[in-house]
């Protein structure tokens, strides 16, 4: 076995060690079919990238729903919740590698931009939950988004290791780009939503992996 002590590694969550991208589709669908609305072409693409407040409010403009913003959000949410703890899924070998990780010694932590409300009942539905050594999210970070590198030197902090001896594994370009920019290597996992990015992404990470049969053995 590889002697990982002294190294970590981080790992983000959503689309990396849980396969929960297709969530909040499904929330989409299903709330709309509750108001006997069917989900138009376009929704899902205009609402990509708004924040979740905008999204509530365009729904409500485009659909004339009586409900307040703060009413759809906490709807959703409530839904969000009962999807995490129970639909989705980890990833291929993920909790095999998180084992395998933990036997070489190496510390664990997640770094995280999902609420405690989603994030632990999603950890603990897929068996992954007692794995970590800490857990941060970029609400810990001073609400720093994964576009700076933040969270994750916060995470590597409470590790208690250098930013050298950290491994990040990630789905998004734009915290890859953060994770290097302070000394970190990062492993790139493929997740659906960012085709996109694919060729950017085998540029810039130091090794890219489909499944997690293929991660590292060492750190």
């Amino acid at each position: 076995m590889d002697d990982n002590h002294g190294k970590a590694a981080i790992f983000d969550l959503d689309g990396t060690l849980l396969d929960s991208m297709g969530v909040w589709d499904q929330v989409d669908i299903d709330f709309l079919a509750k108001r006997g609305i069917e989900v138009p072409a376009d929704y899902m693409g205009k609402v990509a990238a708004m924040q979740f407040r905008q999204i509530a409010e365009y729904t409500i403009a485009r659909f004339g729903l009586p409900d307040t913003p703060e009413a759809l959000m906490q709807e959703w949410d409530d839904m969000a919740r009962v999807a995490y703890s129970t639909v989705v899924e980890a990833k291929p070998h993920a909790v095999e590698y998180l084992s395998y990780l933990r036997r070489s010694g190496a510390k664990l932590a997640v770094a995280t931009s999902l609420p405690p409300a989603l994030r632990e009942p999603a950890m603990k539905h897929v068996g992954i939950f007692d794995y970590f050594d800490q857990i941060v999210s970029v609400d810990d970070a001073n609400d720093v988004g994964k576009d700076r590198p933040d969270v994750f030197l916060l995470a590597a902090g409470r590790l208690g290791v250098v930013p050298e001896q950290c491994t990040v594994f990630e789905d998004l370009l734009v915290a890859m780009r953060s994770a290097k920019s302070v000394g970190m290597r990062v492993w790139a996992i493929h997740d659906d939503s960012s085709d996109g990015d694919w060729p950017d992404i085998c540029g810039l990470a130091d090794g890219v992996l489909f499944d997690f049969s293929e991660a590292p053995r060492s750190l």
